[in-house]
C-alpha cells in the first residue's frame, strides 16, 4: 500500500510539472477546491468524480466558485458539461468590491447557453453592462454546443483583446479595457421554480497559461470594439474602416452642400456632436452625409443624447428630393422617449429608439436602453438581399427586407408616400441628423458585405 501510494504520488508530481513546463497550470486539482472560494448565492460546490459539480439551491441569488489569485493576460481552457437546460457561465477578469452593489459579482462572461437561442461562447457583462457579444453576431457558431457531452472551452485575454472558442470554433471577439484584471468565477445561476433545485453543471480540465501566449489565427469573425473611435487588427482583416477620423471632418459634407457645415456641428475630445438650437430639423448647421455612398454594409456608431434630445441616422439617402428640411432616407431613430413627444406619435410606438422612423416600431427590450447622458451602441446591417437589422445595445431590436410587398404597404401608408420608391435606391450615403438638440457621436464604422 505504502509503495501505490508513493507511485500515485510521484505519478501526480510527475503530471504536475509536465503541466508547469508546457506553460500550463491547473487551476483545479481533481480533489478538493482547494483554491477557491464562493461569494454571492449559497449554490452547492463538491467534487465529483474528478470534476467540480455545481448545484443550484432555490431562493439563492446567482452564485460564483471564484479563484482565489486574479489574472490579467492568460489563455484559459475548461470543460463542461450539463444535466439539464439551466444557464451558467465562466466569469473571467471579473472582481467583487463592497462598494459595488455589495459585493456583487461583476465583469465578463463566457455565457453557457443551452436554451434554442444558443449563445453559447457569447460574453455577458455580468451585472455591469448586459450583452457584449450575443452569438447573433456570429451566428455559425451556435451549432458547437453539444448537449450532454463534454464542451472544450477556450478563452484568450491578451490586452484588450479577449476571445472566446467552443469546441476549437471562434465564438466571441470583442475589444474592451474596462477590466484588464480579475479572478475566474463559475456560476451556478439562480432559479426561479423550486422544481429547478438540484439542476447540475460540471467542471473540468480547467488549466490556465499566462506566459508565451500565443493567439489563435484570425478568422473572419465579426468584432465589437469598445475602444472609441479604434480599428483592432481583426477588424482589418475583416475590412472594417472608420468612417470619421474622430479629429476633422474628413469623409463628411453638408446635406445639400459642397463643404461641412460652418456652424452647428462640433469636433472636440474625439466626438461629433450636434449642438443645440431651437429643436427644429436642420436649422442649425443641418444635417451632414458621408462622401461615400453604400449598397450593402454594417454600420456602427456610437451615440449619446442629451435630456430630451432628438436625432437620427438615415441611410440610402440620395438627396434627390431638393427638400427644405432634413434630407430624405431610411431612418434609425434617436430619441429620447421619454421626454420627446416624438415618441407618443406615429403609429404602435414606431418613432421611438432604434425605430425605423415611422414604419417599424424596435422591440420594446429595456435591457436595451441606457440612461440619457450614457453612450449607446447602434448598428444597422443591410445585407446584398436588402434584409436589413437595427441594433442597440447588443440587441436586434428589429428586422425587415426593402423591397417586400410588406415594406411597400408600410411606406404607403407613412409620410413618405409622397415620394416614389422610397428607401429603394441601389447606393445610398450615409447620414447624421441635426434636429436642433444635443446629440454625440463617436466611433463611426463602415464593412462593405459582398
Amino acid at each position: 500500500m505504502k509503495q501505490l501510494f508513493l507511485l500515485l504520488l510521484s505519478t501526480s508530481f510527475v503530471l504536475s510539472s509536465m503541466a508547469q513546463q508546457d506553460g500550463w497550470t491547473p487551476l483545479f486539482n481533481g480533489k478538493d477546491l482547494q483554491g477557491w472560494q464562493q461569494l454571492n448565492g449559497k449554490a452547492k460546490y463538491t467534487v465529483q468524480n474528478g470534476a467540480i459539480v455545481g448545484e443550484t439551491v432555490y431562493g439563492e441569488p446567482n452564485a460564483f466558485l471564484t479563484t482565489a489569485k486574479t489574472y490579467g493576460d492568460f489563455i484559459l481552457e475548461f470543460e463542461f458539461k450539463l444535466d439539464s437546460q439551466m444557464n451558467s457561465g465562466v466569469q473571467f477578469r471579473s472582481e467583487s468590491k463592497p462598494d459595488y452593489m455589495n459585493g456583487r459579482v461583476h465583469g465578463y462572461q463566457f455565457e453557457i447557453d443551452p436554451s434554442p437561442r444558443a449563445w453559447t461562447g457569447g460574453i455577458y457583462d455580468e451585472a455591469r453592462r448586459d450583452w457584449l457579444y450575443p452569438l447573433d453576431l456570429n451566428p455559425a457558431a451556435k451549432p458547437q454546443y453539444k448537449h450532454g457531452s463534454w464542451t472544450k472551452c477556450r478563452i484568450e485575454c491578451i490586452g484588450s483583446n479577449i476571445r472566446t472558442f467552443v469546441n476549437g470554433k471562434e465564438a466571441a471577439s470583442i475589444v474592451d479595457d474596462v477590466t484588464l484584471r480579475g479572478f475566474i468565477a463559475l456560476q451556478v445561476h439562480s432559479i426561479n421554480k423550486p422544481a429547478d433545485a438540484g439542476k447540475k453543471i460540471m467542471w473540468r480540465n480547467i488549466r490556465i497559461r499566462e506566459k508565451n501566449l500565443q493567439p489563435t489565427p484570425l478568422a473572419n469573425v465579426f468584432v465589437v470594439n469598445l475602444l472609441p473611435n479604434q480599428l483592432s487588427a481583426a477588424e482589418k482583416k475583416n475590412g472594417v474602416r472608420l468612417l470619421w477620423d474622430g479629429q476633422t471632418s474628413n469623409g463628411w459634407r453638408g446635406a445639400y452642400k459642397n463643404a461641412f457645415p460652418e456652424k452647428g456641428w462640433q469636433i472636440a475630445n474625439g466626438e461629433l456632436t450636434v449642438q443645440p438650437a431651437d429643436g427644429g430639423e436642420s436649422t442649425n448647421g443641418g444635417d451632414i452625409v458621408s462622401i461615400d455612398t453604400f449598397k450593402a454594409f454594417i454600420f456602427q456608431f456610437d451615440f449619446k443624447l442629451s435630456e430630451g434630445a432628438n436625432s437620427g441616422i438615415k441611410y440610402f439617402v440620395t438627396e434627390r428630393e431638393n427638400n427644405s428640411g432634413s434630407a430624405i432616407g431610411l431612418e434609425y431613430q434617436i430619441l429620447d422617449d421619454d421626454k420627446h413627444p416624438d415618441a407618443k406619435m406615429g403609429s404602435i410606438g414606431n418613432r421611438t429608439l432604434a425605430s425605423l422612423y415611422d414604419l417599424i416600431p424596435s422591440l420594446r427590450e429595456p435591457r436595451a436602453r441606457r440612461k440619457i447622458g450614457e453612450w449607446n451602441r447602434g448598428m444597422i446591417v443591410v445585407h446584398p438581399d436588402n434584409r436589413v437589422e437595427h441594433w442597440l445595445n447588443g440587441w436586434k431590436l428589429l428586422e425587415y427586407q426593402r423591397g417586400t410587398p410588406y415594406y411597400y404597404a408600410l411606406v404607403a401608408r407613412s409620410k413618405y408616400a409622397a415620394w416614389p420608391q422610397f428607401g429603394m435606391a441601389a447606393y445610398g450615403r450615409l447620414l447624421l441628423q441635426d434636429h436642433g438638440n444635443k446629440v454625440s457621436y463617436r466611433s463611426l464604422k463602415v464593412q462593405e458585405l459582398q
